[in-house]
């Protein structure tokens, strides 16, 4: 004997019906087969929306039994030949009118009882296998329809009926041994108790009733068909990576399913797992598909230590306490009596070692009743200040990890923790059973994407991490940033395990978003066609929004506006990466605000970039200051643009020309007077000194110009360049001045002895800096363990394709974090 159970999605349409016709033509080759069918898809919804209306004096319940009717009767038509259509129809009709007749009651005194929604309920599942028998004897399948009225006997606890477990098991094998059906139809969810009232089994019914055939008959396996090919480490309508579970145990089943996996309910595991029977789920529409075994013990070797997670959302949670409690053990049992009497289910429980508190989490659709039950209970103690009004916060969910192994295994607990913090996720209550079998978190509804996403990523898919970028910016470093994530993407997946996806793009005009990513072959259409008008306020909302795991915020501007918001992203758990300076050069304040806002929210803030471009200036400084190491001096050459300047200004051609081309080859700002007043290169010395950890001001840097005063207070870029051609002889004497004494002009920033400042200085041969070339950068650090010698970082400085290279490299810091 065979027992397989059918969902309301594998019987919803007759096509459906026919895939499960190919799936019995294959069972039925070695031996009898009990089926057990749901509702056909939606009918047990309509059936009780239909009699909430009609309770509630509704008139319009008869539009939900109108569908209810036309949708059995279209299936019948369907399903069954013109010669045997009528004597179904007339079967269904009967049903129907029954179900009229009752909806009608309802209408009229305005009740609808436990006991009468059983009876409507059961309709969908009688009313469905009547139908799917009957098409398979119009087929010619030797086949029968068994009665679970009276076979499955149940108490009188309408709508979550208990079995009577021995009197079912004795009648379904009497009937089974005087039948001789090689297929007999069951409609699940149903049975009845001892006055012959129809009761229902409660949620998950019908998986139920084929467990109580399969224990009752001790067959080899139950086979579950579904609409998945299987329990799956976490739903897939949030996590896209979820993959399914190929074998687990019994208790981890039930723990998923109690959390919220709705691929089978924990009722029906009981009676297998008395008998040892393997549960096998399948997919109706992939019958090929290997689904998910389920076992007493999971094979050896198997060592996946979590095997899946789980949720439930409309959760509260209530917290009870007071400095009365302590000591006082009748409060606790006064607090569940409470509850009970009230009809709350308890679906958390955590009470702190004091016993000043008790918090338990329960259904948000029970806080009200909970909440009078408790406050009618203890409404002397209230009164008296013995304990504090009972505090309920709503809009939670309870996030579970499940997985036998997990008391074996020390850490999960802290790396479950450790996940969930680094993704700016609070938890507000947690449970752990002394099994060690789950891990349980209340946090808020609107964090169970990022929590499950990263959660299955740390557990499952711990070779792979994602990264969600929101970018601000796609100029030259924006766009040479994108052709770098686009080139890289594939090696990094392969040999780092990091998968970019751009969640964001933004300029100055428009901003697009895309949670599963933004195609980078045509980004540049989609931000100009389907972006909306940019608005940073709302950029950031939105992305907060979207919640998603592993965040960072990319600003590739020089806009003080977006450095300004720093603070706030970092507060949302949400990494910062950034070439802008202007966040690092602000007060020092602000500086050690926006550093300590990132270790507070477990987010990074990282601007190698504002230094030296692709080179590792600021990372070197860091971990020489993490090490103990103290710095003695720095001294740098900063400007990309003012170095490559001066490597060609040789006196021949103008110092404008120079610029020009400086300016055509995208080495300067669009005004150059940005560069040649060297306030980036102070920005970046400042940088440097606070990376030191020495507190300095932007005005505390010494500024030695070496342009004329009328040159930068030109009107517009054009004059300013004319200016610059008219002061040619200034420019040719500051040359010939260092190339007499051998040397060569550099735009130098120092810091030595508490003091620091930029300016022009003429290098002596044999010095780092006189044969530094092109556009290259470099910098100098005497420290303590470098006194005599110093530390060089040396290399290109300026560029678009270096600088969004170090964008690249913090990004991977973060990866890798």
């Amino acid at each position: 004997m065979q027992v397989l159970k059918f969902g309301g999605t594998s019987v919803a349409t007759p096509k459906n019906i026919e895939l499960i016709r190919k799936i019995l033509d294959e069972k039925t080759a070695n031996s009898p087969v009990v089926v057990v069918v749901s509702a056909f898809g939606g009918i047990t919804t309509l059936l009780l929306e239909c009699g909430k209306q009609a309770a509630g004096g509704d008139e319009n319940y008869s539009k939900p039994l109108a569908e209810i009717t036309q949708r059995h009767i279209q299936m019948v038509k369907s399903l069954i030949g013109l010669k045997n259509q009528g004597k179904t129809l007339s079967k269904i009709r009967i049903l129907l009118n029954e179900l009229e007749d009752i909806y009608r009651g309802i209408y009229l005194i305005r009740e609808l009882s436990p006991k009468t929604i059983d009876r409507i309920l059961s309709f969908g599942e009688i009313a469905s296998s009547t139908i799917i028998n009957d098409a398979f004897q119009d087929k010619g399948y030797n086949c029968r329809l068994a009665n679970c009225q009276e076979l499955i006997k149940t108490n009188s606890q309408y709508t979550r009926a208990q079995l009577k477990k021995e009197e079912t098991y004795k009648r379904i094998r009497k009937h089974f041994r005087e039948s001789e059906a090689s297929v007999t139809f069951a409609p699940g969810f149903i049975g009845s108790d001892d006055e012959g009232n129809t009761t229902t089994l409660g949620r998950g019914g019908s998986d139920f009733t084929a467990a109580i055939f399969a224990a009752a008959l001790k067959v080899k396996q139950l086979e579950i068909w579904t609409d998945v090919s299987g329990m799956m480490t976490a739903d897939p309508r949030i996590v896209r990576s979820a993959y399914v579970i190929r074998q687990i145990t019994y208790e981890e089943a039930m723990e998923l399913s109690h959390f919220g996996a709705k691929v089978i309910y924990p009722p029906t595991i009981q009676p297998v797992m008395e008998h040892d029977i393997p549960v096998l789920i399948k997919n109706t529409f992939h019958k090929d598909d290997p689904g998910t075994i389920i076992t007493r013990d999971v094979p050896a070797g198997e060592d996946r230590l979590i095997r899946g997670l789980s949720s439930i959302s409309n959760i509260a949670l209530l917290n009870f306490s007071g400095s009365g409690m302590i000591g006082v053990p009748e409060y606790s049992h006064r607090f569940f009596k409470a509850l009970s009497a009230a009809s709350v289910n308890v679906i958390l429980i955590t009470q702190a070692s004091s016993e000043h508190s008790i918090c338990v989490g329960i259904s948000m659709d029970d806080a009200k009743n909970a909440r009078q039950a408790i406050e009618s209970e203890f409404q002397v103690e209230l009164h008296a200040s013995r304990i504090d009004p009972l505090l309920i916060e709503e809009n939670l969910s309870i996030v579970a990890l499940v997985g036998s192994s997990m008391k074996e295994q020390v850490g999960v607990s802290g790396k479950m923790f450790s996940t969930l913090g680094q993704n700016g996720v609070n938890i507000k209550a947690i449970a752990q059973g002394s099994s060690e079998k789950n891990i349980s978190v209340v946090i808020e509804s609107n964090e169970v994407k990022k929590a499950l996403n990263s959660l299955h990523e740390s557990f499952f898919l711990s070779d792979k991490k994602k990264l969600n970028l929101f970018i601000i910016g796609v100029g030259n470093v924006g766009k040479a940033f994108l052709s770098q994530i686009k080139k890289q993407r594939s090696y990094l997946s392969k040999y780092h395990h990091v998968d970019l996806c751009v969640a964001a793009l933004a300029n100055s005009k428009k901003m697009y978003f895309e949670s599963s990513g933004i195609s980078l072959s045509n980004w540049e259409r989609d931000l100009k066609e389907k972006g909306s008008k940019m608005n940073l306020k709302k950029f950031l909302e939105e992305m907060d929004t979207m919640n998603l795991r592993n965040s960072i915020f990319i600003d590739n501007t020089a806009d003080e506006m977006i450095a300004n918001c720093y603070e706030d992203v970092l507060k949302m758990s949400i990494s910062v990466v950034t070439p802008n300076k202007i966040a690092c050069t602000q007060s020092i304040e602000k500086f050690i605000s926006l550093k300590k806002t990132g270790l507070r929210y477990k987010s990074k803030f990282l601007y190698e970039t504002n230094v030296g471009a692709g080179l590792p200036v600021i990372s070197t400084l860091s971990d020489l200051i993490k090490s103990g190491d103290e710095i003695n001096r720095i001294e740098a050459v900063l400007s990309g643009s003012l170095n490559f300047i001066f490597n060609n200004y040789n006196g021949e051609r103008p110092f404008a020309e120079i610029v020009k081309q400086a300016m055509s080859e995208g080495y300067t700002e669009p005004d150059p007077r940005i560069d040649l007043s060297g306030i980036d290169v102070k920005r970046k010395i400042l940088i440097l000194i606070r990376e030191s950890v020495i507190n300095m001001e932007m005005e505390d840097i010494t500024t030695i110009g070496f342009i004329p005063e009328t040159c930068m207070n030109a009107p517009t870029v054009d004059a300013f360049l004319s200016s610059l051609l008219d002061h040619e002889d200034h420019f040719r004497a500051l040359y010939q001045k260092a190339d007499k004494s051998g040397k060569k002009l550099k735009y130098v920033a120092s810091f030595n002895k508490g003091k620091a400042e930029t300016g022009i200085r003429m290098i002596e041969r044999g010095h780092p800096f006189y044969q530094l070339e092109g556009k290259d950068n470099i910098v100098t650090f005497n420290t303590r363990r470098y006194p005599e010698q110093p530390l060089v970082i040396k290399g290109a400085g300026a560029g678009a394709d270096v600088t969004a290279s170090g964008i690249f490299a913090d990004i991977m810091r973060i990866a890798n974090s």
